[in-house]
């Protein structure tokens, strides 16, 4: 597995594993502990999610709050996304910045974000199934979400029609409006 950090926010991280194909399809590793850990990817995951979603549907930008933070490993099983992640540490070297990827099921990447960030994803083929690992529970009462188009984080979404949102993401905060308290250092 190939473990590229961020230039604009070092602590996400771009996966990108190692592919064994032949005449019946292909396999890879998509997660393995000993080898995340080698990489500086330390977080026990302890739910699996998956999310199946039409063209151009955003989902985001969500995050908990302390105590119950999520990191997240972010997958394509079908189709593609341009996944974000945005830092919302108050007093990080990187607030306010976002980075994002282009995830497939083609080309295999997968991307680390953790704690502190929001996260969201725009579907860009006809249908994508996301599956994304996440290091706490999810928790109704921690949750939040920063909306998609907040001027200050100014996201480059790849598209010029406006995006299906659900009510709660029609209703996100700009960055300015969110208390997030972090109790964590940078290097978690």
């Amino acid at each position: 597995m190939k473990f590229t950090k961020d230039s604009t926010c070092p602590d996400v991280i771009l996966i990108e594993p190692r592919l064994f194909p032949d005449g019946r399809g292909h396999f890879f590793e998509s997660y393995r502990e000993d080898v995340f850990s080698k990489n500086g990817i330390h977080t026990p995951f302890v739910q699996d999610n998956q999310s199946v979603s039409s063209k151009h549907v955003l989902r985001g930008c969500h995050f908990q709050k302390p105590p119950k933070e999520q990191a997240k490993l972010v997958r394509v099983d079908d189709g593609e996304i341009f996944d974000i992640a945005v830092d919302i540490r108050p007093d990080s070297p990187t607030f306010s910045k976002w980075t994002g990827y282009t995830l497939s099921s083609q080309n295999h990447r997968m991307l680390y974000i953790p704690k502190g960030f929001a996260h969201g994803f725009l579907v860009l083929s006809d249908s994508a199934t996301i599956s994304y690992k996440c290091s706490d529970f999810y928790s109704p009462e921690h949750e939040d979400s920063l909306i998609y188009n907040d001027p200050q984080v100014n996201i480059s979404w790849p598209i010029t029609d406006p995006p299906l949102l659900s009510p709660k993401d029609e209703k996100g905060k700009i960055l300015a409006d969110i208390q997030y308290n972090s109790f964590l250092s940078y290097s978690e």
